[in-house]
C-alpha cells in the first residue's frame, strides 16, 4: 500500500511537471545556386593565397542544398534547443560529376544550447552550448561567424555567455568561446572529417583552433547608446605547406557610440585597438574605426525607404606576405563573414572572410516592402591601408564594389494563424571592378538565387 501511494505521488508530480513543458519542432530547406567569375585572388605566395572559388578556373557554378531539423523544450524560464544541419553541393562547373560535397556529405550539430532568461527577478540571463555567433551584442564588426571555413552551412561557435542587468538601461555581458577547426560533432563521409572550420589556411594541419573571452558594458545616456568592451583572442599554432606558424594572442579594447538624433536619423562611431604577442615573441598591434549615418522613414506606411553611409578602416602591414599577415594588420576577430560583400568573401586575401588592410566607403539604400520583402543596393570604393603586395599590383586602390539584393515572399501564412509553412527567396548580383592593387584588371561578378522552405 505504501509503495502504491509513493508511486501515485511520483506519477502526479511527473504529470504536473510535464504539463508545464512546451515542445516545439520544425524543419527547413534552403536551395541556392551561385555563379562566380574572376573573384579577386591573392598572390600564390601570400598568406592565405589559396582561393577555392578559382582553384579550377576563373568560373564557378554550383548549387547548394541545406536541410535543417530542429527541436526545443521550454520550461518556465528555461529553453533547451537543438538543430541538426547538413549541406551538400552539386558542382555544375567545373567538374560537373564531382562528388566532393554530394548527398549526404555530413550531418553536424549546428545548435545545442541551454538558455535561461529573466532569472533572479529578471536580473540574470545565460546561454551555454553550441549557438550562432552572428552579430552578437550588436557588435557586427567583431562577431559574425565562428566557422567561416564551413561555407554557408553554419555560423556556430561553442560558447558560454552570461548577462547581468544592472538596471533598465545598463547591462554587463560576459562570454567565453572556442572554435575547433576540426568539428568533432559530426557524422558523415571520411572527406568531411578534414574540412577546415576556421578557413584561415585551407589544407593546413589541424590545431588551428581559436579561443576567446571578454566583457561588454552596454548602456545609454538620454538618446545616446554606448558600449565599452574588452575581448581577448588566442589562435593555436599550426603548420601549413611545411612552414610552422606561431600561436597568436591579441587583446582588443574598444567603444561604440550610437546617438539617436531623431526618430529617423542616427549616427554610429566605433574605435578599436589591438595589442598582443605571438609564439616568436613578436609584438602584435592593429586598429580599426567606423563612422556612419543611418536613416529610415518612421511612418506607418508599408513601404519604408532607408539609407546609410559608412566608412570603415582596418589597419594593414606592408610585410603581410612574409609575416603571417603582418604584425600590425587588423585581426578581424570573428567578423569573418559576408555582410559587406559576397565577392570579397570568395576572393579573400588573408583567409576566408579575413577582412583586413582596408578602407571601405559604402553607400547603402533600399526599400522595406513588407514581410520578407525588400530591395537593397550597395556601392562603394575599396582601398588598401598599406601596399602589402598580396593582390599582386602596385597601388592602394582595390576597386569599386556594387551589389543589389531583392528579397521576396512566395507563400506566407496569415498573421495570427497556426500555419507554419513559409516559402520565400532572394536574388543577389554583385560586381567588382578591380583597381591597381591587383595584378588582374578583369571585372568580377557574383550572382545567386535562393529559395527557403520553412515548416
Amino acid at each position: 500500500m505504501k509503495k502504491l501511494v509513493i508511486l501515485s505521488a511520483f506519477a502526479a508530480l511527473a504529470s504536473a511537471a510535464f504539463a508545464d513543458l512546451e515542445f516545439n519542432a520544425g524543419a527547413d530547406l534552403r536551395v541556392r545556386q551561385e555563379f562566380i567569375r574572376n573573384a579577386p585572388q591573392a598572390q600564390p605566395n601570400a598568406v592565405g593565397g589559396y582561393n577555392y572559388a578559382n582553384k579550377a578556373g576563373k568560373y564557378t557554378n554550383h548549387m547548394r542544398f541545406r536541410p535543417d531539423v530542429w527541436g526545443e523544450v521550454k520550461f518556465d524560464h528555461y529553453r533547451l534547443f537543438m538543430k541538426l544541419t547538413d549541406e551538400f553541393r552539386w558542382n555544375i562547373w567545373p567538374k560537373p560529376h564531382n562528388r566532393k560535397n554530394n548527398f549526404p556529405d555530413e550531418v553536424v550539430i549546428d545548435n545545442l544550447f541551454l538558455e535561461g532568461t529573466g532569472l533572479f527577478d529578471d536580473k540574470f540571463d545565460f546561454k551555454v552550448g553550441r549557438q550562432d555567433l552572428l552579430m552578437l551584442y550588436g557588435l557586427n564588426h567583431i562577431f559574425i561567424d565562428g566557422t567561416p571555413g564551413d561555407g554557408s552551412r553554419s555560423t556556430y561557435t561553442d560558447m558560454a555567455r552570461f548577462t547581468y542587468h544592472v538596471d533598465e538601461v545598463s547591462k554587463i555581458d560576459m562570454f567565453a568561446l572556442v572554435n575547433f577547426d576540426d568539428n568533432p560533432l559530426r557524422w558523415g563521409t571520411e572527406r568531411g572529417r578534414h574540412k577546415s572550420m576556421s578557413g584561415l589556411y585551407p589544407g593546413a594541419e589541424r590545431e588551428m583552433d581559436d579561443f576567446g573571452a571578454g566583457v561588454v558594458w552596454s548602456s545609454r545616456i538620454d538618446a545616446v547608446k554606448y558600449q565599452l568592451f574588452a575581448i581577448d583572442k588566442y589562435t593555436h599554432a599550426f603548420k601549413y605547406r611545411g612552414d610552422k606558424h606561431p600561436w597568436t594572442n591579441r587583446m582588443l579594447l574598444g567603444a561604440k557610440i550610437v546617438p539617436q538624433l531623431t526618430d529617423e536619423i542616427s549616427l554610429q562611431f566605433e574605435g578599436m585597438g589591438q595589442l598582443g604577442m605571438n609564439g616568436n615573441d613578436d609584438t602584435l598591434s592593429g586598429w580599426s574605426t567606423y563612422a556612419g549615418i543611418n536613416w529610415k522613414e518612421a511612418s506607418e506606411s508599408q513601404i519604408k525607404p532607408f539609407a546609410s553611409l559608412g566608412y570603415m578602416i582596418m589597419s594593414g602591414d606592408k610585410d603581410a606576405v612574409g609575416e603571417d599577415g603582418g604584425h600590425h594588420a587588423w585581426d578581424p576577430m570573428w567578423a569573418r563573414g559576408a555582410t559587406d560583400s559576397e565577392m570579397m568573401l570568395y576572393g579573400t586575401h588573408y583567409g576566408t572572410g579575413w577582412w583586413s588592410n582596408l578602407h571601405f566607403l559604402c553607400l547603402t539604400a533600399g526599400l522595406d516592402l513588407g514581410r520578407r520583402h525588400s530591395l537593397v543596393g550597395k556601392i562603394g570604393p575599396m582601398f588598401a591601408d598599406q601596399k602589402d603586395g598580396v593582390g599582386g599590383g602596385d597601388g592602394y586602390y582595390k576597386g569599386l564594389d556594387y551589389n543589389l539584393t531583392y528579397s521576396f515572399p512566395i507563400f506566407l501564412p496569415e498573421k495570427g494563424t497556426l500555419e507554419r509553412l513559409e516559402i520565400f527567396g532572394h536574388v543577389k548580383a554583385e560586381m567588382f571592378n578591380p583597381g591597381d592593387y591587383y595584378a588582374s584588371d578583369k571585372p568580377a561578378w557574383y550572382v545567386r538565387w535562393q529559395v527557403d522552405f520553412r515548416f
